[in-house]
């Protein structure tokens, strides 16, 4: 049996499981919007405390749509091609896994 299936067979365990929940995502979704300001990934953490939320919560759900049309709809507006995407995208992954293996060869 799985152990969300086993907590919330009962209304106790529903409501810690929803808690519990909303309190992680919750927090991920503040440390994202802290990190939109602050050096780090933003967007991504506020996507991942979403998506947990969204696991319980139909309103997280709705966001994180929301927050995928206005990202499509943006990258539709740069007028850039999709294979240009692509390669920044790509680009930004190897220069991110290259700099994390210089800072710790040191």
């Amino acid at each position: 049996m799985k152990l969300r299936t086993w907590v919330k067979k009962t209304p106790a365990g529903l409501l810690f499981w929803r808690v519990f929940i909303g309190c992680l995502g919750g927090g991920i979704t503040v440390l994202g919007a802290i990190f939109l300001i602050a050096p780090g990934p933003g967007v991504l953490m506020l996507l991942a405390g979403l998506g947990i939320l969204a696991t319980e919560f139909a309103w997280a759900g709705r966001a994180i749509e929301k927050t995928k049309s206005a990202a499509k709809s943006a990258a539709d507006k740069s007028g850039l091609p999709l294979w240009v995407k692509y390669f920044i995208v790509a680009g930004g992954a190897v220069a991110s896994i290259v700099a994390v293996l210089i800072y710790y060869w040191r």
